[in-house]
């Protein structure tokens, strides 16, 4: 019975956020050939946010939302991979990006790279 209870309890205690940590919703945006999914996303304003980014197209991209990043606070160990408000993917890369959202607003996403987002590849980010 005491071993039943003791892998309870670690078992229970290893699905709980440590002390002091904020828990996450995990949101995952795919890139691929000239287009995001999804094309919106909503989130709300002091939620934080774990974005996983995957580029499953043959080529480079990245998803670009310079106002979004510059109204939300990022993980101290994400900021590195934010450059210029924008998360770059190589094909077949993936990154985690924790955001907290503190302002509310439209914000435009889009792929910089040559003609991407005329071919699709654009969509917003709503913070209620």
């Amino acid at each position: 019975m005491f071993k039943f209870k003791t892998a309870f309890v670690l078992a229970l205690t290893a699905a709980l956020p440590a002390h002091g940590a904020v828990a996450q919703t995990p949101i995952s945006i795919t890139l691929s050939n000239y287009s995001f999914s999804p094309t919106a996303i909503q989130l709300q304003a002091g939620t934080t946010y774990t974005l996983h980014f995957v580029n499953n197209g043959s080529k480079d991209h990245n998803f670009s939302a310079p106002e979004f990043f510059a109204a939300a606070q990022i993980a101290p160990a994400d900021v590195s991979k934010i450059e210029k408000g924008l998360v770059d993917l190589g094909s077949g890369q993936s990154v985690d990006v924790t955001v907290t959202p503190v302002r509310a607003g439209s914000f435009a996403v889009e792929c910089t790279h040559f003609m991407h987002k005329m071919m699709g590849m654009h969509g917003v980010i709503t913070v209620q």
